[in-house]
């Protein structure tokens, strides 16, 4: 599995999330500017150890990586992200804090968009809880690949 997360602001969420792809052996894809520096001391702190288990990469457009498997993760979205049917090499990608996913996707990929349920009224989810439920989810489809179970 792959999370990507497009333009992230907030370090400690990246380093939360790096945490979750180390105990998933799951792939994280960061789509450059980011908010911080991967070197930042508090990204690092945020990730402890993390870092020497988990595949990471940065990238400079999230375009050039769309082909396959991929959903994109929005309060925005119709569809339930129970209601797809997951890979084990599929992308999870997720907005930024503040402004989540451009709307040139949404334009773009309507089919390719999935919420998860909240009371209304409610804005979102915490990011690093997003990737959690979302991820989980796509990895008891694929019946728990990559983790022991």
């Amino acid at each position: 599995m792959k999370i990507v997360l497009y333009q992230p602001q907030i370090p400690q969420n990246t380093g939360n999330i790096i945490r979750t792809c180390s105990a998933t052996n799951s792939k994280l894809i960061l789509v450059k500017p980011l908010g911080f520096s991967t070197s930042d001391r508090m990204m690092k702190r945020a990730g402890l150890d993390y870092f020497q288990d988990t595949s990471i990469e940065e990238i400079d457009h999230l375009d050039k990586i769309l082909s396959g498997s991929f959903f994109f993760f929005s309060s925005k979205a119709k569809a339930l992200y129970t209601d797809v049917t997951y890979s084990q090499d599929s992308l999870l990608i997720f907005g930024n804090e503040t402004s989540g996913l451009p709307s040139s996707f949404h334009e773009k990929y309507p089919e390719k968009f999935v919420r998860i349920p909240m009371k209304e009224g409610a804005r979102c989810l915490n990011l690093s809880n997003t990737v959690a439920i979302g991820l989980y989810e796509a990895i008891r489809q694929t019946s728990f690949f990559g983790c022991s179970n």
